[in-house]
């Protein structure tokens, strides 16, 4: 199932159906009043159930089982509507991506550094660039392993990118900029990295393609190019696996 907004609400609205068609007749017939506490929670488990068996990503299973007890809760404390505002400025500011592009925040982990840490070796490359560098778990790591290469961080949520800009301070040969990663020049670059999602692949593979040098290497972790086979790939030991996969130019 894919992960679109469309079909996220339809997974959600058929969770409330199905609850609601066998709960509302029963407490008719009985007289009694709906207990919509317990109701939200049937209603979370069923759209958890629903988000799994449809192979959702783990995040999408986390908020389908919390919204509907989240409403509920919400309803029930008499929240301010104040600190919603608050709480969809602070998203905005920390996932832009994912609101605009379909780009969640994804935090490259150690196995996967170790990993592109060994092949910047192999490759020789001089210039890497991280396409969507969230706060710098890639590429500040890789410029202290590595302070005679250029590394650059490339974020476009306002949050993320100063948490970057702070924890990458004293190292020269790290460039940090708030940019689009579609506004972004690649010809520059023997080595551009991204974790993004499934969705851009196919047009941020085009723009690699019209723009990268011929022989240097886009790596995407975790997402393959759909029809497109790459020219190795490496199998990241960690749980779960995200495995690189790596196109020559």
């Amino acid at each position: 199932m894919s992960s679109t907004p469309a079909r996220q609400f339809a997974l959600q609205g058929a969770a409330v159906i199905l609850v609601l068609s066998l709960a509302w007749p029963y407490y008719g017939w009985t007289a009694e009043a709906m207990p919509w506490r317990q109701t939200s929670l049937l209603i979370g488990a069923v759209a958890l159930a629903l988000a799994t068996i449809s192979r959702q990503p783990w995040w999408w299973r986390l908020i389908h089982a919390l919204f509907m007890p989240a409403i509920w809760a919400t309803y029930t404390l008499a929240i301010p509507p104040g600190w919603f505002l608050l709480g969809f400025v602070l998203l905005l500011l920390v996932y832009r991506g994912a609101l605009s592009g379909q780009v969640p925040l994804y935090l490259s982990n150690r196995e996967t550094v170790a990993a592109l840490d060994e092949l910047i070796g192999k490759e020789e490359c001089e210039r890497i660039v991280d396409l969507g560098a969230g706060v710098g778990s890639t590429m500040i790591p890789l410029a202290d392993r590595w302070p005679d290469k250029h590394f650059t961080g490339a974020e476009n949520a306002p949050l993320t990118w100063l948490a970057g800009l702070v924890l990458g301070i004293g190292r020269p040969n790290l460039h940090w900029r708030w940019e689009d990663l579609w506004q972004m020049p690649l010809a520059d670059y023997d080595l551009v990295y991204a974790f993004l999602s499934p969705v851009p692949m196919p047009k941020l593979w085009e723009k690699a393609r019209a723009e990268m040098r011929p022989g240097s290497l886009f790596v995407s972790n975790s997402f393959p190019v759909p029809g497109t086979a790459p020219d190795f790939v490496i199998d990241v030991a960690c749980t779960p696996p995200r495995p690189l996969y790596c196109y020559r130019i």
